[in-house]
């Protein structure tokens, strides 16, 4: 998500991850349970050891064999659902491959996009990977509409390149081809996003009091079932998602791009600035998988080898 503080932008799109808790009896639990941890844990541990990059992690993610991963799960083809409930895309597939580089898992838990950063604040993600566009704001914790400084910043590890695009329903582009001529009419976005902050700063371009409306949801989804209920004139996300859109929705009868896609910036992956160990091993995973071939299988498999990077590097947004 091209964001602004955003997803690739500040982007925020609901992502819940649910979490089932199971009652033992007693008796069980002091057996069956207790075998169980133990082998987990040898499992975790050999797995880690018999990986080539293991060592770069923290002890304690390397221990757990786990990086818990702050994502907005509902940008397809990024990172979305399938119809059998597994989380798919672009992401998962890097993280994977990144995962036997570092020789531990990678769980994708959902969650609004606009609130990811603030949850490697507060540790309950590891790191956060959600087409979340690295930009100088987002490096240094400053909100992008009032320029004030919210938070302490993250650092990323740039992993894709890609731009924002507009979308209108299919034969009705009412001659929207750049941001200006959305001058008057409406536009549908995802919150906290790149898309809204164009959104909002050609808005104030406009002239003759035809402003843009602006309606922004909490997911890429909403603002594309608005833009195909005939809501909005138009809606815009990062492009391979709006490419996605145009492509899938309605077996491609529902929409069509308009215009070129702009604001070109790389997605990231998000790491608290404290925790520069597990951001160096990200990266070191990362070249490891562009140099095998991993990489660009992956990015060959969704059709976006447009967005593809030659090499991880650390706080490339400008």
């Amino acid at each position: 998500m091209t964001a602004s503080t955003t997803r690739r932008t500040t982007a925020a799109q609901s992502r819940i991850a649910a979490v089932g808790a199971i009652a033992v009896a007693g008796a069980l639990v002091l057996t069956g349970c207790g075998d169980q941890t133990k082998k987990d844990s040898n499992s975790s541990s050999s797995s880690a050891a018999s990986a080539p990059l293991a060592s770069k992690l923290p002890a304690s993610i390397r221990d757990a064999g786990v990086i818990k991963v702050g994502s907005d799960i509902a940008y397809a083809p990024v990172e979305f659902k399938d119809s059998s409930g597994k989380t798919v895309g672009i992401d998962p597939d890097l993280a994977d491959a990144m995962g036997k580089q570092l020789g531990v898992k990678f769980d994708f838990q959902n969650g609004t996009f606009d609130t990811l950063i603030t949850g490697l604040r507060s540790k309950r993600y590891d790191m956060a990977m959600s087409a979340m566009t690295d930009t100088a704001d987002r490096q240094n914790g400053v909100d992008a509409d009032t320029g004030k400084k919210v938070g302490e910043g993250v650092d990323f590890v740039d992993y894709f390149t890609a731009g924002v695009s507009i979308y209108t329903p299919k034969g009705k582009t009412q001659n929207i081809k750049t941001w200006a001529d959305l001058c008057g009419k409406k536009i549908a976005v995802q919150r906290g996003t790149v898309s809204e902050d164009l959104a909002k700063s050609e808005s104030k371009k406009c002239t003759g009091g035809k402003k843009i409306a602006i309606e922004s949801y909490d997911n890429d989804q909403q603002a594309q079932t608005r833009v195909r209920a005939g809501g909005a004139d138009a809606g815009s996300s990062d492009f391979p998602v709006a490419a996605y859109a145009v492509k899938t929705s309605g077996g491609g009868k529902d929409f069509e791009l308009v215009g070129e896609q702009v604001e070109a910036a790389p997605y990231g992956i998000a790491v608290a600035k404290s925790n520069t160990q597990l951001r160096d091993a990200l990266q070191a995973a990362l070249d490891a998988i562009i140099k095998n071939g991993e990489y660009d299988k992956v990015i060959a498999k969704w059709g976006v080898e447009a967005g593809a990077v030659k090499t991880a590097v650390v706080n490339g947004g400008k």
